[in-house]
């Protein structure tokens, strides 16, 4: 962003060894700042403070100097099936982690001057092909209840604390990720698009949500911001450029009948729904992406980019 200040910052990573984190933290030490990380475990290192966020504990010096704070705790949302306990594990693991970090800065002397609690893009449901900027409304379906909840804990953060919500679409990752399972298929020939192919998925690479997420630090934004890349894609583009860049066929459709009798309702609201997002906020603060387009994504996926 033209004219925007940055500096060096001490910032608190919770989730700092999944996908997004281990990206995010390496990108933020590339750019010269001070990274710490909250840990389950016993720390192994000066950088590394102990937590237990089910039980709401944490150790406090963890906040000591921290400029920023980074949420992006939570149990995985497509790793089991959705039983009723599996879905009050994603919501309390979301609360839980949210909550005890708020609380632990409005106990310190010093707050941090911004607090990034994730979101997503699962806030808006199934909402067809309506563009959804920032200020849509909520959807109705399970990771809409706990998206809106979720959010709603990361404002219990004290006043004076600047909070940004990132809804958080598709990552597209070389490996792991959303794609973890089908970019090995895809590799072999043998995968190909979810359903009809119709709905959309609000697509972005890891480089890029990492690129976001540092930006987001420091831009003069709060409250909700679609991460997401500004080109928009149904499954079958998506599904269709990045098996041309793998040089591969991508024929082998899943039916949506056979996706929600094996998945359930994970299968409607992760695979199924279809959620068109545009990335208003983070285009109006002039942020510039690595990989805009579907073609320069599929290429960076297969190493080429």
């Amino acid at each position: 962003m033209p004219g925007m200040v940055r500096w060096i910052m001490r910032i608190l990573i919770a989730g700092a060894s999944g996908l997004i984190g281990t990206a995010l933290s390496g990108a933020l030490r590339s750019e010269g700042h001070d990274v710490v990380a909250l840990v389950r475990r016993a720390p192994a290192s000066p950088a590394e403070f102990q937590w237990d966020p089910a039980a709401g504990r944490i150790d406090d010096t963890a906040l000591k100097g921290a400029d920023a704070v980074v949420n992006l705790s939570g149990a995985g949302i497509g790793d089991r099936p959705w039983t009723k306990a599996r879905v009050n594990e994603l919501r309390a693991s979301r609360l839980g982690a949210t909550r005890t970090l708020a609380a632990a800065m409005a106990r310190t002397d010093a707050p941090p001057a911004v607090f990034l609690s994730q979101s997503a893009s699962g806030y808006y449901g199934n909402a067809g092909a309506a563009l959804l900027r920032e200020n849509a409304p909520a959807g109705t379906g399970t990771l809409s209840r706990i998206c809106v909840d979720w959010e709603a804990a990361a404002h219990e953060a004290p006043a004076g604390v600047r909070v940004v919500t990132p809804r958080t679409g598709v990552v597209l990752s070389r490996s792991g990720g959303a794609l973890g399972r089908l970019l090995p298929l895809l590799r072999l020939g043998v995968g190909g698009p979810l359903g009809n192919g119709r709905q959309f998925w609000p697509w972005i690479t890891l480089p890029d949500v990492a690129a976001a997420f540092s930006f987001l630090l420091s831009a003069p934004v709060s409250g909700p911001v679609n991460v997401c890349a500004p080109e928009a894609a149904d499954v079958n583009s998506l599904i269709t450029q990045l098996a041309r860049a793998l040089h591969r066929p991508a024929a082998l459709r899943v039916p949506a009948p056979v996706l929600r009798l094996v998945m359930g309702d994970l299968a409607e609201e992760l695979l199924l729904a279809s959620q068109r997002l545009e990335p208003a906020v983070l285009a109006e603060n002039s942020f510039a992406w690595k990989h805009p387009s579907l073609d320069a994504a599929a290429a960076w996926v297969a190493g080429r980019g």
